[in-house]
């Protein structure tokens, strides 16, 4: 018993100590806060990066005001059975708000947030966490990358930013933040680190190449910041993976080195000029891989190669592997597109191609689609199917506008559609490609104007949507 209590005094006392150690370390701690420099760090504050970053961190409201038309019988499934969707309706407003996040990149206040928060919005606002709203104006919308850029009306002020870090850089199991307004909340952080580079995620972009993370994003986040740990920007933070409509810890982010192009196009124009190769790819099977001599499926094949193009003049054919971009190694051809996406027009890349069991390297001149032919647009009117449509010359420049493959150079393709025309009764889409008229070959917006023109009572068509052509006869 005599032993029991002596140990159990020199606990007492050890307790004692070490909780009077743990205060004074406690109490030193709010003055000794820094960034974890190594794994035996991670118990420090993440706070000094945070209050670096977070003011550059904003939340973007949209607000749209539309006219529609509702019939009060609408809810009846009865009524809408016989008459349809659009009978006896009754215009009205209304207002579609979006909640996203945004990021200030430039001190004279430019922000970036997603496409798809501000979309279609004609009012925008900003708010920052200090209270601080501003109007702000579109610089530049881009569906493809779902990537906007805006400008504060500030007169001149001065705004915290974030500077663009290089997301060629970062590696798996980096640690960084998101910051951003998850559901309205007001602005949070959380941290994770990144669980995969290069992840293709479809239906967000046509750049299927991001960053995926831990770190919780939620709805209300998009728009928002992913930051490494030097305290720069490295991603835009655009959508998660879920099944309950919150955060399952797979969440996506756009690499900063796309952000910066775009960001950098919004400063010289009202859309963005990519480099244009002119040859169709696609991925590397294993069977076209053992075909070919290569040991593994790397790389992405090229299919074929548009005459006079960037790739015709490096030399590239039929046949050839693409097997890396300025030593940046490609899996597939959301990796190629996304490195040729990150360079500037003018430069040259070079690239590492597999033809006869070699690799050759060959170098691509960086230039913008060209739109040869001119695109000529017009809207057609008359007694005829194509009545309300609005149709083009395509070229290479105008393919890249509608996101449309890498085979569509050449024909007569639709721009839009007026609703309630003959063009829309027979639905055709924005896209569509119109190849034949009464068996003749549409080349131009001339020959279709010239075939629409004919006096007829039977129209034989043929439309190409996507990789599916479409024919029907029409009797009048």
């Amino acid at each position: 018993m005599q032993v029991k209590g002596y140990v159990g005094r020199m606990c007492s006392g050890a307790l004692v100590m070490m909780l009077a150690l743990a205060g004074s370390d406690i109490a030193g701690a709010e003055q000794n806060r820094r960034l974890p420099l190594d794994r035996g760090e991670i118990a420090l504050s993440f706070a000094p990066v945070v209050k670096q970053t977070a003011p550059a961190v904003v939340n973007v409201y949209s607000r749209r005001v539309v006219r529609e038309r509702r019939s009060p019988f609408f809810d009846d499934p009865l009524f809408r059975r016989f008459f349809g969707d659009d009978a006896f309706g009754v215009e009205r407003k209304k207002v579609q708000r979006s909640l996203g996040s945004g990021v200030i990149v430039d001190p004279s206040g430019i922000v970036v947030t997603n496409y798809h928060v501000i979309k279609n919005g004609t009012e925008i606002k900003v708010a920052f966490a200090d209270g601080r709203e501003f109007e702000a104006d579109v610089m530049l919308r881009d569906k493809r990358t779902d990537l906007a850029v805006l400008r504060l009306r500030s007169r001149g002020a001065k705004f915290p930013y974030l500077a663009f870090g290089n997301s060629d850089r970062l590696q798996v199991g980096d640690l960084v933040l998101a910051i951003g307004n998850p559901f309205g909340v007001g602005q949070t952080v959380t941290s994770g680190i990144i669980s995969a580079l290069s992840r293709a995620r479809g239906g967000i972009s046509d750049y299927q190449f991001f960053i995926q993370t831990d770190a919780a994003i939620n709805p209300g986040n998009s728009g928002g910041a992913l930051i490494s740990m030097d305290g720069r920007l490295a991603g835009i933070n655009t959508a998660i993976y879920t099944r309950s409509g919150g955060s399952n810890g797979i969440g996506f982010a756009i690499p900063v080195n796309m952000v910066r192009a775009v960001v950098e196009s919004a400063k010289t124009g009202t859309r963005v000029r990519r480099p244009w190769v002119g040859a169709s790819l696609q991925k590397v099977t294993p069977e076209i891989a053992e075909s070919l001599g290569l040991k593994r499926p790397v790389g992405v094949l090229v299919g074929s190669v548009f005459p006079r193009s960037p790739a015709a003049r490096a030399g590239l054919r039929a046949s050839d592997v693409i097997l890396s971009v300025s030593d940046h190694q490609i899996r597939s051809k959301q990796g190629f597109n996304y490195y040729l996406a990150t360079k500037k027009l003018g430069e040259r890349a070079e690239l590492k191609v597999f033809r006869g069991g070699r690799v050759r390297t060959a170098k691509i001149e960086l230039m913008a689609a060209p739109e040869i032919p001119k695109r000529r647009s017009r809207v057609l009117r008359g007694n005829h199917p194509f009545s309300g449509a609005k149709i083009a010359n395509l070229s290479p420049a105008l393919a890249e506008e509608l996101s449309m493959g890498e085979n569509a150079y050449r024909g007569v393709v639709v721009l839009d559609v007026i609703r309630g025309s003959e063009a829309h009764r027979l639905k055709l889409k924005r896209g569509d490609i119109i190849e034949v008229i009464n068996d003749y070959k549409m080349r131009s917006v001339a020959d279709v104007v010239r075939a629409v023109r004919e006096q007829t009572y039977s129209w034989s068509l043929t439309v190409r949507r996507g990789n599916k052509r479409l024919s029907t006869v029409i009797n009048r």
